[in-house]
């Protein structure tokens, strides 16, 4: 219901509500209880939901600081508080939980991350890192990995925690998905490890927040009685453990307003369920509906083309969009012979665009397959037409950038094994993969992280004296940065280590474009550390962000995905490769049944609604698919568009009603990081290590071996392995037992001579 509390008598000449229609006034003002914003293709949900968030500041309904205000990506939430800002002044900077899903949860585990066993300081690994810890797992268990490939297991994983699932939660089914049954025991292991490193992935941050508040019923009422109002954008895109983090939060005061349009739900392979949004009124019963139908962007044509189009799919609430705008141009559908002749069509239409003064800018080319691009590329540099292509290699993706925030991590979170095993050969220093196979070996047996691992070992013989040396420098490298990151900037910081570490010279040495690009993204990347106070802050935004955000003023075509132009807009949009088995997907036809084929329906209703003047479709008769020429009928999509609402261009076909005819003939039955930094290693004087150990068991960050005494770095004397026992050594051969100090060994070999090992090195013989 509406709450007229505090409602000032000249309500309509509050800056809030002035300029607002009767629908986004009634969102704006319903503030108690359950409210679903129905809200179309550009009909203007973002004023309504901002203004929201601004009236209940405004209203003093709450404090900034109780209203929870999630959104799916940084750019909505950065839009969000640059909107708020300018309606209600610097009272925004007080809204600690406006962000986004990920964020959020982040900062409520650092505050409850030993719930879990983990500590406030754990580190986000990146799918990259996820890959190669899983690939160590699968190798460790003796498992194929070229049959079960660590990708395939990734992706089970990432399903099951975007389901909410722990390794027990696992039925039958799920466990038989990955190594013909193994699919708990992996999942079970790679959760213990990274525990064990102290680690968590983007997936975590939400399953153990989920858990925290299932399993601590004081947690869970800290958090219903913090947040007064809980608004959530996009919400026909939440996946299952989202939907059950925010109903358990909204589920005391029941002052949930969620935003969304179940009819632009197109992402359930990344885990989406747009059920979530149908069963909204069931979850929340008394559940206020209010629809957003008015566009503001689109003409009438387009978005009465858009709308006989969804009106197939049977899975939606139902709206009818309309709008006030002047009527323009029916969506133009044009049927060429192969994908050569689409790209020659798109470019001529795009030069008379521009010759009547369109700017390029607001010119898309929207496919439903990263393959379709290639011939639009080649067909505007062979013109010299501008075009940029959205969704290509992001800047903290690049191999260099990776390479410097592997040292910074280390350098923040000496447990960080991912991140030490990625640089600890880079540059090249001549530590191969035997030494890395030894301190794997000795970190499994003891517990311990490789860093701590590599401590220990280099006051022995396990590795060669050039190998010792290399490793002992490359440690007290860490221990004097480490202290570096105490008195100096984080930009300063990263600077120093790719000097020190000889990975600047590596790069300058190359002498090759390459290489001066890998240089220009470092000097870039340490322009983008100077806005951060601490190494901690910057590697968190990393985590969370991973874009770059570089600004590009000039002019040029969008090439992009259907599934990425979402929440986008241009004056002419161009949709190539309207053919079935192109879109509809082949995989959409051949495995999702129904759902799927909706889900593609949603697909194209959201790719026709980022039109405001122009819609252009196209369809060829012929295309190479992954190297292979196929014929193509024209998509369903086509045939199910209203005839009223588009116009013809094509010697192929004889406009829509002929379109739906032949289709038919083809028909299936589917047209029915807060900051702790760890303790410093010293590194004066002559017993470094063992200093060096006792600060790394002294520091918040230890994991495995949280329980061990940290008076000192030895770990316990094996009492089978005294002074003058016989033992056998893998590389060495037979000995025997010198001298004993803690865990390290002085064995005097038959072969090898005097040798000083670790005693978890050696097996009585």
């Amino acid at each position: 219901m509406t709450d007229t509390r505090s409602l000032p008598s000249d309500l309509d000449s509050n800056p809030l509500i002035a300029g607002l229609n009767a629908p986004q006034r009634d969102a704006v003002l319903t503030t108690e209880g359950p409210v679903l914003m129905l809200a179309g293709a550009g009909t203007g949900k973002t004023s309504a939901l901002t203004r929201r968030l601004a009236w209940l500041v405004h209203s003093r309904r709450a404090w900034p600081s109780e209203i929870l205000c999630v959104t799916f990506t940084n750019k909505a939430a950065r839009e969000m508080r640059e909107r708020v800002a300018q309606l209600i002044g610097p009272a925004v900077e007080g809204m600690p939980w406006l962000g986004t899903f990920h964020a959020i949860a982040a900062k409520m585990l650092r505050r409850h991350a030993e719930l879990v066993g983990l500590e406030a300081n754990y580190t986000i690994i990146d799918t990259d890192d996820q890959l190669r810890l899983i690939k160590q797992l699968i190798q460790a268990e003796g498992v194929d990995d070229k049959r079960w490939p660590a990708k395939q297991l990734a992706g089970c994983i990432d399903r099951w925690k975007n389901r909410g699932l722990n390794p027990g939660d696992l039925d039958a089914g799920e466990n038989e998905a990955y190594a013909n049954g193994k699919g708990r025991h992996f999942y079970a292991l790679y959760q213990e490890r990274l525990k064990a490193v102290n680690a968590c992935d983007f997936g975590d941050l939400l399953l153990h927040m989920l858990n925290i508040l299932r399993q601590h019923r004081d947690v869970l009422e800290q958090y219903q009685q913090r947040f007064k109002y809980v608004m959530v954008d996009e919400y026909q895109d939440t996946n299952q453990v989202q939907y059950l983090w925010l109903r358990l939060i909204a589920q005391a005061r029941r002052n949930i307003c969620v935003v969304g349009d179940d009819d632009q739900s197109i992402y359930s392979w990344r885990g989406a369920e747009v059920a979530n949004i149908l069963r909204f009124e069931k979850d929340f019963p008394g559940a206020k509906v209010i629809r957003l139908e008015q566009n503001y962007r689109s003409t009438p044509q387009i978005l009465s083309a858009a709308s006989g189009l969804i009106n197939e799919n049977s899975q939606r609430l139902g709206k009818t969009l309309w709008t006030e705008r002047h009527a323009g141009d029916k969506v133009h559908i044009i049927g060429v012979w192969d994908a050569p002749e689409e790209a020659r069509r798109v470019s001529d239409e795009i030069e008379r665009l521009e010759r009547e003064g369109a700017p390029l800018d607001q010119i898309a080319i929207l496919v439903r397959a990263q393959y379709q691009t290639r011939e639009f590329e080649d067909r505007f540099i062979s013109i010299g037409m501008k075009y940029r292509i959205v969704g290509g290699f992001r800047f903290y993706e690049r191999a260099e950038i990776r390479d410097a925030l592997a040292y910074l991590r280390v350098i923040a979170q000496p447990a960080d094994d991912l991140a030490f095993e990625r640089i600890y050969n880079t540059p090249k220093r001549g530590l191969g993969a035997k030494a890395l196979e030894k301190l794997h070996q000795l970190a499994r047996r003891q517990g311990t992280p490789l860093s701590k691992a590599a401590i220990e070992i280099v006051d022995t013989d396990e590795l060669p004296a050039r190998a010792r040396n290399t490793l002992l420098s490359l440690m007290r490298d860490f221990a004097r940065w480490r202290d570096l990151d105490q008195t100096e900037g984080p930009a300063e910081l990263m600077r120093t280590v790719l000097d020190e570490s000889g990975y600047t010279d590596a790069l300058q040495a190359e002498k090759t474009p390459e290489a001066n690009g890998r240089q220009e993204n470092l000097v870039e990347l340490a322009r983008a550390m100077e806005e951060y106070a601490s190494l901690g802050d910057f590697l968190e935004h990393v985590s969370l962000v991973m874009d770059n955000d570089a600004a590009d003023t000039e002019e040029k075509v969008t090439i992009m995905t259907m599934h990425a132009a979402k929440g986008l807009e241009f004056d002419n949009v161009f949709l190539p490769g309207w053919e079935d088995g192109v879109f509809p997907s082949q995989r959409a036809l051949d495995e999702g049944g129904l759902a799927s084929l909706e889900e593609e329906r949603r697909l194209a209703y959201v790719a026709i609604t980022r039109a405001k003047r122009k819609c252009t479709i196209l369809h060829a008769a012929n295309r190479r698919i992954y190297g292979q020429w196929t014929s193509s009928i024209p998509s369903r999509f086509v045939a199910e568009l209203p005839d009223a609402d588009v116009e013809s261009e094509t010697t192929l076909t004889g406009g829509a009603s002929l379109w739906r005819a032949q289709w038919s003939e083809h028909a299936d039955p589917f047209a029915d990081a807060a900051r702790n930094q760890p303790s410093r290693i010293v590194t004066r004087g002559p017993g470094w290590q063992r200093a060096a150990a006792r600060e790394f068991d002294a520091s918040p960050r230890r994991v495995a071996e949280s329980t061990r005494s940290a008076a000192s770095f030895a770990s316990k004397p094996r009492t089978d392995l005294a002074v003058g026992a016989r033992v056998f050594h893998e590389k060495f051969g037979y000995g025997t037992v010198a001298a004993q100090e803690g865990n390290k060994l002085e064995i005097e070999f038959e072969q090898a001579g005097a040798k000083r090992v670790l005693d978890s090195f050696v097996k009585p013989a």
